[in-house]
């Protein structure tokens, strides 16, 4: 039996200390469990990751076409990324990560998926924020470094918690249908946006979605907890830009 806990990395970053560790839980069995923390606060578990997975199955299904390019918002594990490259379609796959750490954790192969991320020459990781990316000036910016104003297929975020509950205070203004609509200037027509949440159907949210974008949902992930002894749940915000 491995150690029950170990703190593999914890680094300062520039909203707060970011902490990789690993432990098992022996009730659960010989399966070591993958947490990221931000100060005292848990940012994920490799025990809950249906939703991340669905984040892009949901998303990615909705697409049309082939040879996609695709942006995942939000690097964390990397469940949602690896589940991106398993679709055929995916020909190229940015992962925008704010956190240097956290980029490191996935080069250096410390956490469980970073091998297979590695291996997929599809892939990229994108050093910075993507709430700043997604407004940015086509003219300069964008979500690729290498091509300004470059379209995609789909956006695909998992970063704050929900459209209230943020990680950081500057990310708020970015769930505006101000700065929604620029950011779907970075989708190709008839491209998908779609975003994880950890809490129920935000109405406002809703609104501003349908604002900007048509064929608007909102998709429940059940999912067991064992902690709690029931079924749990997050959700999947789907919507596709007009042609």
């Amino acid at each position: 039996m491995g150690l029950l806990f170990e703190q593999i990395d914890s680094q300062p970053s520039a909203i707060g200390e970011i902490t990789l560790r690993r432990r098992r839980i022996p009730a659960l069995g010989e399966r070591d469990i993958y947490e990221v923390k931000l100060g005292e606060e848990f940012l994920m578990s490799s025990m809950f990751v249906d939703a991340e997975i669905a984040l892009s199955d949901i998303g990615l299904n909705e697409t049309e076409g082939d040879n996609l390019s695709v942006v995942v918002g939000g690097l964390g594990l990397g469940y949602t990324a690896v589940a991106a490259l398993k679709h055929q379609r995916v020909s190229e796959l940015l992962v925008v990560e704010y956190l240097k750490p956290v980029i490191g954790w996935h080069q250096q192969e410390f956490v469980p998926l970073g091998k297979e991320q590695n291996d997929d020459p599809r892939q990229r990781y994108v050093h910075g924020s993507f709430f700043d990316m997604a407004v940015a000036d086509p003219a300069t910016g964008g979500f690729d470094p290498e091509a300004p104003g470059k379209q995609f297929d789909a956006i695909l975020l998992d970063i704050d918690h929900s459209p209230r509950a943020l990680l950081h205070d500057s990310s708020a203004s970015f769930y505006s249908t101000e700065n929604i609509s620029l950011m779907a200037r970075q989708l190709k027509p008839r491209g998908i946006f779609a975003m994880w949440s950890n809490e129920g159907e935000d109405d406002e949210f809703m609104a501003v979605l349908n604002e900007v974008f048509e064929d608007v949902a909102c998709h429940v992930v059940s999912f067991f907890n064992p902690f709690q002894n029931r079924e749990s749940f997050n959700t999947v915000y789907v919507a596709r830009k007009p042609a």
